[in-house]
């Protein structure tokens, strides 16, 4: 069976009945409306689509589709009507069915879009010091979790507002309140969280990709940027890091340029996306231009930053290049209120909270409002009068001076009903709309491992929250938000919770972050979900592409551990001039579960590794990894003794130090020879004492620091007996049945079944 490789959904790819309900017509080949991915998400030619997505989608692809170009300041559309509408069959609905759009003045809305430490959080930082003074001393401001400031990478989008006059006589064009509003999102750059990149995009009109110049795009780029073009969005373009020495030799030759025109071309951008502006620049500097030249002389310090090469060159461009929002204006006297919730919260005295784009009307103070169902059913009774309409100035939340927000703007608004869910539609009981506005899909997960709490020996002994309902409370409210997880019970075990999700790292944050609250929880190994192919009946799992950027001398490596027992085939390899190697597997997801990690060890961490979903295929067989490791166990409780380590440290890579606590079936460390069975030691022998007197003295006790690692890492190194043992102080690996002798009895069964 010859296996074809995925593209993303071309822009293109819009059917009769979107065209029609945008009041134009036009000959073209189109394919399944079923497959097409819109602006509010997917649905069939008989259904009602949101008209924003269109406006935007056609207006940038009109000379790829033979559509005569519109204006869009003023478009009369049915969006909202049902399939009888559009026939001209009478309707209940009322006259908020039908709309047009018009683009709000002074206002633009801008996603920033990169992949992980491509700078993209210091470039916010800039803009924002650029268009505000007040703001304090800035550094990586929208990276403020903890976890986020210690990994150095954007784990939940942001939005912070911005207020930037192009005229004001200063340099930097900060100028108070006043001027135009730039509501910039910094997004994730990792797959893992790739929902959030998938809210935020259908609050904005445009993206600013940034691009490492030296490293050209790379993953998950490539996914981000995909979505983008899908909902017709028009890209702005900035290579950064130009100062960097192999980045100015790569501008020189075009490497990077052409392979970005190779990226859009390869998602199906039109020619009105392949015709993007490109800047050039250094965020950590602080300057940036649209001139190469200029470029090259900042680069190689013949030339300094200047006012005219400052952040107003980015600021300028995005004025100039993302369009104004466009927004609902329907034929009422009182515009109805809409509002989409990307993110919902809860705040500890004005109750639950949501964030989003208002679509049409406008709301203040002491308004009442409602929820209609993201799923289409039944509004509820329950309504609720806000309290307050908040704006984000860097990561402050402030009250909106000027009291009313307008369709257009991103706001926070808090007092809102509390079953309010994301994707779920605000609006007003006095203004309301008929139908909630349909919100983006979700790629769907591809990896599920059960929670539960600690049953371990030293249960309770270092946690607060011990209990397993409060455990499964704290997943729940974990999905309330974050929307790529979802939650299910356990089929074997009434007191575990089921957790599904896009990868290894979305589930080892969700951990670290419990585990900080003051959980103690259990962990099961990882699981890669598959499903049946309705046509040929058979398992279909999940693939990924992976690249691989590594120093050549290390490439055969990287090469022979992910197409030997991970089932990885090697589809492209180029070697590049700075003695680099860019290696593009293609791979089942559970074949890459712990390669990042073990990676990194073999390569002495020269390894960067990334991947993104690609599609569902025939199950590629068992993969050989578990008989390859043979585990050193712990089978007395205590506390570990330097001579028994000393000891224990000959035969392998240990896990723990002395004066750690051990019980017996906890996974101590990892044995240096590959066999079929594991390890039982006592790490808690002391030497013996005696009245022995001897000339000899005792030899100094010497042994290499332990290997420790996080979460995640222990998610892809675990074995399908094990269990990760979550604390506050401490992250254990231990097998799932403490008694060796009943191991030892589960394992010969096995055996003789085989």
């Amino acid at each position: 069976m010859q296996l074809l490789r995925r593209r993303p959904l071309a822009a293109s790819r819009i059917t009769d009945s979107w065209l029609a309900s945008a009041g134009t017509t036009a000959s073209y080949p189109v394919s399944s409306a079923n497959d097409f991915v819109g602006y509010q998400g997917i649905r069939s030619a008989q259904s009602a689509i949101s008209f924003q997505g269109i406006a935007a989608l056609v207006h940038s692809c009109s000379e790829q589709l033979n559509v005569g170009a519109r204006n869009f300041s003023s478009t009369s559309a049915s969006a909202d009507s049902d399939s009888e509408q559009e026939n001209g069959s009478s309707s209940s609905s009322s006259s908020s069915s039908t709309f047009t759009t018009v683009r709000r003045a002074g206002v633009r809305n801008v996603a920033i879009i990169a992949h992980v430490d491509h700078g993209k959080t210091t470039l916010v930082d800039k803009l924002l010091r650029a268009t505000s003074s007040d703001l304090g001393e800035l550094n990586r401001l929208m990276d403020s979790g903890e976890l986020e400031m210690e990994r150095g990478i954007t784990i939940t989008s942001k939005v912070t507002r911005m207020h930037y006059n192009p005229s004001a006589s200063n340099s930097n064009g900060s100028n108070g309140d006043a001027g135009i509003i730039i509501n910039a999102v910094d997004t994730p750059g990792h797959s893992d969280f790739a929902g959030e990149v998938d809210r935020i995009l259908s609050m904005v009109d445009g993206v600013c990709l940034l691009v490492d110049a030296a490293e050209g795009p790379m993953t998950q780029t490539k996914y981000v940027l995909s979505r983008s073009l899908a909902l017709g969005l028009r890209p702005l373009v900035v290579l950064n890091k130009v100062d960097r020495p192999n980045a100015v030799a790569k501008l020189e030759s075009g490497e990077t340029e052409s392979d970005l025109l190779d990226l859009f071309d390869a998602l199906g951008a039109c020619d009105d996306q392949m015709d993007y502006p490109t800047l050039y620049g250094s965020a950590r500097d602080g300057w940036m231009t649209d001139n190469l030249e200029t470029a090259y002389k900042i680069a190689n310090g013949k030339m300094e930053p200047n006012d005219e090469t400052g952040m107003q060159v980015l600021l300028n461009a995005i004025l100039n290049h993302v369009p104004e929002p466009a927004i609902r204006q329907y034929p009422t006297d009182e515009q109805p209120f809409a509002l989409a919730a990307v993110t919902v919260g809860r705040d500890t005295y004005m109750g639950r909270t949501c964030t989003g784009r208002i679509v049409s009307g406008s709301i203040g103070l002491n308004d009442k409002v409602k929820v209609l169902p993201r799923d289409g059913g039944e509004a509820r009774a329950e309504e609720t009068t806000l309290g307050g309409i908040f704006v984000n100035r860097g990561i402050s939340r402030t009250p909106l001076e000027e009291g009313r927000a307008f369709a257009g703007d991103i706001v926070t608004i808090v007092g809102v009903p509390d079953h309010m869910a994301v994707g779920d539609t605000l609006t007003t009981v006095d203004a309301p709309i008929d139908e909630a506005i349909l919100t983006p899909p979700l790629a769907p997960p591809t990896l599920s491992m059960e929670f539960g709490a600690n049953t371990g020996p030293l249960s309770g002994t270092e946690g607060t929250i011990v209990t397993s309902s409060k455990v499964r409370e704290r997943l729940y409210q974990e999905t309330d938000n974050n929307v790529t997880l979802s939650t299910e019970l356990s089929d074997t075990d009434s007191e575990k919770t089921v957790v599904l999700a896009r990868g290894e790292l979305q589930l080892g944050i969700l951990a670290e972050q419990m585990r900080r609250e003051g959980f103690e929880l259990m962990i099961s190994p990882p699981r890669i979900l598959t499903k049946m192919c309705p046509v040929t009946n058979k398992k279909l799992e999940p693939f990924e592409e992976v690249i691989v950027d590594v120093d050549s001398d290390y490439s055969g490596t990287v090469v022979s551990s992910l197409t030997g027992n991970r089932k990885g085939i090697l589809m492209e390899m180029t070697e590049n001039s700075d003695g680099k190697t860019r290696l593009l597997f293609e791979a089942p997801s559970r074949g890459l579960l712990g390669f990042s990690s073990e990676i990194a060890s073999a390569t002495k961490g020269t390894a960067v590794v990334n991947h993104c979903f690609l599609e569902d295929r025939p199950y590629a067989g068992p993969l050989g990894l578990d008989s390859a490791r043979s585990k050193i166990v712990s089978s007395a409780q205590g506390k570990a003794t330097t001579f028994a380590l000393a000891n224990l440290a000959q035969r392998g890579t240990l896990f723990i130090e002395p004066g750690e606590s051990v019980y017996p079936g906890m996974v101590i460390g990892e044995s240096a020879k590959s066999r079929d069975v594991d390890m039982d030691v006592n790490p808690t022998k002391a030497k013996e004492l005696s009245n022995m007197r001897t000339q000899a003295k005792d030899e100094k006790l010497t042994m290499p620091p332990p290997k420790r690692m996080n979460v995640e890492e222990l998610i892809g190194y675990m074995a399908q007996d094990e269990i990760i043992e979550v604390t506050p102080l401490s992250v254990r690996l231990r097998k799932a049945e403490l008694d060796p002798k009943v191991r030892a009895r589960t394992k010969k069964g096995k055996k003789e079944k085989i």
